[in-house]
């Protein structure tokens, strides 16, 4: 029987999307089949072959996110999926390894992933690192003066406009996708989507919102703003749709402050669980982290194990904001933390803090050295707003 792990071209295009509709049970119409055929053309799509039959697949999306002031190259994982006949036989963890080991050689330094299953990925070095707050509100509590200036005006689609907010609020956060046109155009800004865009008292956009309304509901997509005058236009906004709605729905970053702005603040407020992460690259990530001077004498030494990508196992010295790789036995035992590559990116993505994760016994090692990490971590919290 002929196996081989193959990268999938346009030519296979009919056989993906046959997988896809099946394993995810929907279905594509002829336009509908053209949209995920142009978003595939910037996907590397991995594919298993038994006896030229497709068996089971992996989309990478070559993605770049934005990490403590720093771009990084991130392999977005999407699209697992394998027929039946096939499940169970490891084929699935044999294209995964694949697939991350290809994203290492080509500078990938870290990957993300929507999971069906955490324990399941968790077995490939994924981690939890993002979470989001779904609000209810009822449009009632809109109805206040919020003393903003400027006005919001609904517009087309202009992703210059769109951009030039969006990178300047995600960036305040750790994770979010570094977005280009195609991605606004085929991930973000959907058919049935209004855009209005607040405007400051120079007429400069400074917020957005993208929402639509159903069933008596307004369902904010998504919000960004550079200021709290302009979160509040948009919120004045939002009440403005008084007489067609009765609730406003709201995804926003798990660490919102918006309830502290309400009178009266005590609406539903759920948070939900999102998006997986793993550093693929553990020294070249390291390499590139702008950890936080503690001007120190004494180093860290980092012993991470990876079972998924041996390569990244090791002992990494981090002296003050240099990190350098121990390529001999380590000697000096006093200042060590031990933990996996999926607490080291809880960490670095300030999803979760080293002291936090010590109480838990999650990581290991010398209390000083864990809580001079900390120290060492710059304080900003995850927020993913795409999907994939």
């Amino acid at each position: 029987m002929r196996k081989q792990i193959k990268l999938m071209t346009k030519e296979n295009y009919k056989e993906v999307f046959k997988l896809s509709q099946f394993a995810f049970q929907y279905t594509l119409d002829k336009d509908q089949l053209a949209e995920k055929e142009a978003e595939a053309g910037r996907h590397k799509i991995w594919g298993w072959i038994e006896n030229n039959q497709l068996a089971a697949k992996v989309h990478m999306i070559p993605l770049t996110v934005h990490i403590n002031e720093q771009d990084m190259k991130m392999g977005g994982i999407a699209s697992v999926s394998s027929w039946p006949e096939f499940r169970r036989g490891g084929i699935v963890k044999k294209l995964l390894k694949h697939t991350l080991l290809n994203m290492r050689e080509e500078g990938y330094i870290i990957s993300y992933l929507h999971p069906f299953s955490v324990p399941f990925y968790r077995k490939y070095g994924y981690e939890l690192v993002f979470n989001y707050r779904d609000y209810e509100i009822p449009i009632k509590q809109f109805q206040k003066n919020w003393n903003a200036l400027g006005h919001v005006k609904r517009i087309e689609a202009d992703y210059n406009i769109l951009e030039s907010i969006y990178i300047d609020y995600i960036k305040s956060f750790n994770g979010g996708i570094i977005r280009d046109t195609d991605w606004w155009k085929q991930r973000v800004v959907k058919k049935e989507m209004v855009i209005a865009v607040g405007y400051d008292q120079d007429n400069k956009p400074d917020s957005y919102i993208l929402y639509h309304v159903k069933d008596r509901v307004l369902y904010v997509e998504e919000i960004a703003y550079r200021s709290l005058n302009s979160l509040k236009l948009v919120l004045e906004f939002i009440g403005n749709h008084d007489s067609m709605v009765e609730k406003v729905k709201m995804k926003v970053p798990d660490e919102d402050f918006i309830p502290c702005l309400f009178d009266e603040p005590r609406f539903e407020q759920i948070v939900k669980k999102y998006f997986m992460a793993r550093i693929v690259d553990v020294p070249e990530f390291l390499k590139n982290y702008q950890f936080i001077s503690i001007h120190s004498s004494d180093s860290i030494s980092l012993i991470i194990e990876d079972e998924f990508i041996p390569d990244n196992n090791g002992t990494y010295i981090i002296q003050d904001e240099k990190v350098t790789c121990l390529d001999h036995e380590l000697t000096d035992t006093r200042n060590v933390i031990c933990c996996s590559v999926q607490q080291l990116t809880q960490m670095l993505l300030g999803y979760k803090r080293p002291l936090e994760l010590e109480r838990l016994a999650l990581i290991k090692g010398s209390y000083n050295a864990i809580e001079k990490f900390d120290k060492m971590i710059p304080i900003k919290h995850t927020y993913f707003p795409d999907f994939f």
